[in-house]
């Protein structure tokens, strides 16, 4: 199958593809959406944020080269 010479119809099935589930998915009631959108809520205090400290010197030219060999 030669994709340069079917690269139109290729095209044209995707834009359709595109279209259909736009249009299904713009189809789903507004109560729905709005229960979907609940559900995915967190707040940004429920969790707390994880810190990572490094405590470490940086490495000089000289051990970095040693550290190669």
């Amino acid at each position: 199958m030669n994709i340069a010479k079917n690269m139109e119809a290729i095209f044209v099935t995707v834009v359709a593809v595109i279209s259909a589930t736009s249009f299904a998915t713009a189809a789903v009631p507004a109560h729905l959406n709005r229960i979907a959108a609940q559900h995915n809520v967190v707040k940004a205090d429920a969790v707390p944020m994880q810190v990572v400290t490094i405590s470490a010197k940086r490495l000089s030219a000289a051990e970095k080269a040693a550290l190669d060999n």
